[in-house]
């Protein structure tokens, strides 16, 4: 029996990073949706790769496509560099692959594309996770699970109420957790033996080594857009290889508190984005970000600590209830419920509440935000008000969602 640290020896992973992000436009029209920041100073590729660093994978191909330079410079500059791994961190693009000048054409393709790494490798697991999703897992007990079965795959789970299985890919299992159905958003999901929940998939999957090379070799000559959900998983069902769902729900990893447990969330809008952003600044956030025994790494970058200047009755610095980056200075303003990205200014008399101002967003003196997402190196000038008129927000460009959050991005043509 393999011990834990040597189940992360024995793995490679592929983390599918290509994703659009469309919904969360204007954040992804310049950056890819892993590369969109969360929670001030991260990315949201950070969590998986802490994932998997943090569970002993350190070899790990990072699949790019879509608007790819900012996230591989984030992989460069960061995990490539610190971790004293760089040549274990790699970021690749099919604008970049000399053998074929072809995207992705579907989840599965990715990983075809790049064959040669698995077929390469002496590992005998490889992990295909996603890099786009917020949650905490030690993806060692995942594998172990697999290797217990003699699976050909494990597929994560998340176990959820059958009103909401609806929007996801659902598996139908046996008593000992065997796939032996899997249906893409299904009118009537089918629950888990004995409960009133459905396990949904989590687009995570364990493969031994052999197996996903002879599936891939099989699917390419069946389907030009290889998927995992649409292809692959009901091609190896049919064929009577053994499927099996890993429940979420029963990993554990050092340090978690009770309500952490299942937290996953995919932040594939602005309002679920914001909305999971704003919970860490809560007293007692579902996500911890301060458990140091399984950490969220990123470039920490060299900056100087966060500062508050001026304490005078009309004009003083101050973050409340916030969460506040290294390098922000709060210069005789006030930040209320609000997130600020590293080297953020905000200046004297101005106000910003329920906001998220990403990397170097400079606010100017009497300017008022009230629930607005401000992305990177943009200034607020003096006075502006932003969030309290929508009409007003949307004639100046700006995005305003149903439930009242407004978007300033770089890209957006404005009048303050």
């Amino acid at each position: 029996m393999y011990a834990m640290s040597n189940l992360g020896k024995n793995t490679i992973a592929m983390v599918l990073a290509g994703g659009k992000g469309e919904r969360l436009s204007p954040l992804t029209i310049r950056r890819a949706k892993p590369s969109v920041m969360f929670g001030g100073k991260y990315k949201i590729i950070d969590f998986v790769l802490s994932n998997l660093f943090n569970s002993g994978i350190k070899k790990v191909y990072i699949l790019t496509q879509y608007r790819a330079y900012s996230l591989s410079k984030h992989i460069r500059e960061s995990w490539g560099k610190w971790t004293g791994l760089g040549e274990f961190f790699v970021a690749i693009s099919p604008e970049t692959n000399s053998e074929c000048e072809e995207w992705f054409k579907g989840t599965a393709d990715a990983i075809l594309q790049y064959l040669r790494f698995v077929e390469s490798t002496d590992a005998d697991y490889v992990a295909i996770f996603g890099g786009d999703h917020i949650y905490k897992m030690d993806i060692s007990q995942m594998i172990e699970v697999h290797r217990r079965n003699r699976a050909d795959i494990t597929i994560a789970a998340l176990e959820v109420p059958v009103q909401e299985a609806k929007r996801f890919g659902v598996f139908t299992v046996d008593d000992d957790s065997r796939v032996i159905g899997f249906t893409e958003k299904p009118a009537n999901p089918e629950p888990i033996p004995g409960r009133s929940t459905c396990f949904a998939s989590m687009g995570n999957y364990i493969f031994s080594t052999k197996k996903l090379i002879e599936v891939l070799q099989n699917g390419k000559k069946k389907h030009e857009d290889l998927d995992f959900g649409k292809h692959v998983i009901p091609m190896m069902l049919e064929s009577g290889d053994k499927v099996v769902a890993y429940n979420f729900n029963d990993n554990i990893i050092p340090g978690m508190k009770a309500e952490e447990r299942g937290y996953w969330k995919d932040v594939g809008t602005i309002d679920s984005y914001y909305a999971a952003n704003m919970d860490l600044i809560h007293v007692s956030p579902q996500l911890d970000l301060y458990n140091y025994k399984w950490p969220i790494l990123t470039n920490q970058g060299n900056l100087p600590p966060a500062k508050t200047v001026f304490d005078e009755d009309d004009r003083r610095g101050q973050n409340i209830d916030s969460y506040v980056c290294a390098g922000c200075i709060t210069s005789g303003g006030t930040v209320r419920r609000s997130i600020l990205g590293p080297r953020c200014k905000v200046n004297s008399y101005s106000l910003v509440e329920d906001c998220i101002l990403f990397e170097n967003v400079n606010v100017g003196r009497h300017a008022k935000l009230k629930k607005v997402i401000v992305d990177k190196n943009i200034v607020i000038p003096e006075g502006t008000e932003i969030g309290y008129d929508h009409d007003e927000d949307r004639r100046r460009g700006f995005r305003v969602t149903e439930s009242g959050i407004v978007v300033v991005s770089a890209q957006t043509r404005y009048e303050m």
